[in-house]
């Protein structure tokens, strides 16, 4: 690995410390990261301290042990949580302490492992953890995503190449994605972070009403948005601390969310996803009346029909976020088998747990959500819509039809 590339990810640690949890003295910080990658983790440890971090803790995942583990621990295995990681993940939230998600799984890792076991995990996972889940959700503590590259993820974006060359090929093109640079990467982000917030202010000002998308893959798809609800995107605050934080490294959409029970249509995929270690091809959806009353896939159908049937809610969509198909990612030409990657070169929905971005929210319980169309779920599985030739016609409130995409990417909109 050369200088330059140490270098660089010195400098990106220091920006998913400085602008993704945006940690302040005092606070503690949990990572989660591969353990294949702890010298990164260490990167980012260390820019927490530097920056006045109370403590640092961590969470080590290997994809080797996981799937052994699915394949061979005793069944009943798969119907308890974990304690130990559920209480910890809840304690330190409740703390306020941040966040940190390395990413960095095979894509692969649970290729021929038996799906209502993974369901189950989900599932009683997804319980345990659901304190955790509302205060990161609701945005009530800092926290952040982000990647590092491990061999496995490596070689499934670049099969040509092999081990180290893998490796540094995939950091390359996170360290771009990232806006990374020798100097000033700290600026670079806030500069397109104020970007996507023109964005944001542009569509809150058309106060829209619903949005139809269509493509020649056969996306037909009304998407009727909640009475009060707001786009976001770029920083988002902690309404514990009113501190701005970037949760996702890299991050190229605006969000909002759709009505629980107002999306009608067909949609259809655009880009494969990878779910619960599985890579879902071909994925299409048929709702009505907000719900998902048809699954089909080319491969791992199984898989996402389990996945929608998590819960209540995980058949109802919870995210309509917007990306150019001309965004930098997109550009790169690099299909990552990772969402926070993939969903960043394309429109995107996500099936299941809502972010609650209706005026208010802050003061309402799950009832009163859910009265307002703010669909609740354990789950939250981002796929992606977006084509080169996807439209997106948007209706406003007062039911002017205004053009928000064509041909993939935003509409010469009127200004905020």
């Amino acid at each position: 690995m050369t200088d330059e590339l140490t270098s660089a990810q010195r400098e990106y640690a220091g920006l998913v410390i400085r602008e993704g949890v945006n940690l302040t003295p005092g606070q503690k910080l949990l990572i989660r990261c591969p353990l294949e990658r702890a010298d990164f983790a260490r990167l980012c440890a260390e820019a927490a301290y530097d920056a006045g971090a109370e403590e640092v803790l961590f969470l080590w995942e290997d994809d080797a042990l996981i799937r052994m583990k699915y394949l061979r621990a005793a069944d009943a295995v798969f119907d308890r949580a974990a304690p130990w990681e559920t209480g910890m993940l809840n304690d330190l939230s409740a703390e306020g302490a941040c966040q940190l998600a390395i990413v960095g799984e095979d894509p692969d890792r649970m290729q021929g492992v038996d799906p209502g076991r993974i369901r189950r995990a989900r599932a009683v996972r997804g319980r345990a953890l659901e304190p955790f889940r509302e205060r990161q959700t609701r945005n009530e503590i800092q926290w952040c995503v982000c990647a590092a590259p491990t061999c496995s993820w490596a070689q499934k974006v670049f099969p040509a190449l092999t081990g180290d060359r893998a490796v540094e090929r995939l950091w390359e093109e996170i360290l771009r994605a990232c806006r990374v640079r020798a100097q000033g990467s700290v600026e670079a982000w806030r500069t397109h972070s104020a970007a996507l917030q023109r964005h944001v202010e542009t569509l809150n000002a058309l106060r829209l009403r619903s949005l139809h998308y269509s493509n020649a893959l056969g996306t037909e798809l009304t998407v009727d948005l909640p009475e009060d609800h707001y786009w976001a995107g770029g920083a988002e605050r902690c309404i514990r601390n009113g501190i701005y934080f970037s949760a996702n490294l890299p991050t190229e959409e605006v969000f909002t969310l759709p009505r629980r029970d107002g999306v009608a249509g067909v949609v259809y995929a655009s880009k494969p996803l990878v779910l619960d270690g599985t890579v879902i091809e071909g994925l299409r959806f048929v709702l009505r009346e907000g719900r998902i009353t048809e699954v089909s896939a080319r491969t791992g159908e199984k898989v996402l029909r389990d996945a929608t049937a998590t819960d209540a809610g995980a058949s109802y969509l919870g995210e309509v976020a917007l990306v150019p198909w001309d965004s930098p990612i997109s550009q790169s030409g690099v299909l990552f088998y990772e969402t926070l990657f993939d969903e960043n070169a394309a429109c995107h929905f996500a099936f299941g747990d809502a972010y609650p971005c209706i005026r208010g929210a802050e003061s309402m319980d799950r009832e009163q959500l859910l009265a307002r169309g703010v669909n609740s779920s354990m789950i939250h599985v981002d796929f992606m819509v977006g084509t080169p030739d996807l439209s997106i016609l948007g209706t406003t409130e007062d039911g002017k039809q205004v053009p928000i995409f064509t041909a993939g990417t935003w509409h010469d909109l009127p200004k905020a």
